[in-house]
């Protein structure tokens, strides 16, 4: 049994809690963890003028693989991860969304597992905005909706990152990668995802 992990990342937050919920997917027995991103829709020469953007860029398509609409119909589950744009989804994500309208029609995924993680620079800078906003296309699409919940400690702990709605962490306040309580929760919720995927499909 395989969940989809798909991210955009634009600098490596959101590719790190990636990580961490793939690592938790793979604690739970027979299931593992297919990791994917969207094809980057920004203009290569807004890429190119950001140094640290474009080295990010270099890497993370060398190491992962552009997700294709199989890979939603192929996969049990999905945990779906953002940066936060203005309170919202970033536009390359957004444009891989649209393209799943076939499968709404079809019904394809109705009654797979979803849940949703994110990324911001900054406090208050949309964080749960964009988790709750992540929620509503899946919906439209069937999926089950699996939160975070208070399920690890680390949700009440956490003075940054890290929600019931899903996991996520703000990197600009001193720290420029998510910290290790953002990334435990990041962790636990892909063990809970994929637990919860297991029951329901098996």
């Amino acid at each position: 049994m395989e969940i989809l992990v798909l991210f955009n990342s634009k600098g490596g937050n959101t590719y790190a809690l990636a990580k961490a919920i793939a690592e938790g997917i793979e604690q739970v027995p027979e299931v593992t963890a297919r990791i994917r991103r969207p094809a980057e829709t920004t203009p290569m020469e807004v890429i190119r003028s950001m140094p640290d953007w474009s080295q990010f860029y270099d890497r993370i398509t060398a190491e992962v693989k552009e997700v294709t609409i199989d890979d939603l119909v192929e996969t049990e589950g999905l945990a779906i991860g953002s940066p936060t744009r203005y309170g919202n989804i970033s536009p390359t994500m957004g444009n891989f969304l649209e393209r799943t309208g076939s499968l709404w029609a079809s019904g394809a995924l109705a009654g797979k597992t979803a849940g949703v993680f994110a990324s911001t620079n900054t406090m208050h800078g949309g964080n749960e905005a964009t988790l709750l906003g992540m929620m509503v296309p899946l919906m439209h699409l069937g999926y089950i909706i699996v939160p975070m919940g208070y399920t690890d400690r680390g949700v009440m702990s956490t003075e940054r990152g890290g929600t019931p709605y899903g996991p996520s962490s703000v990197s600009g306040l001193g720290s420029p990668t998510p910290t290790d309580v953002e990334l435990q929760i990041a962790k636990a919720y892909g063990t809970r995802l994929a637990n919860i995927t297991k029951k329901l499909r098996s």
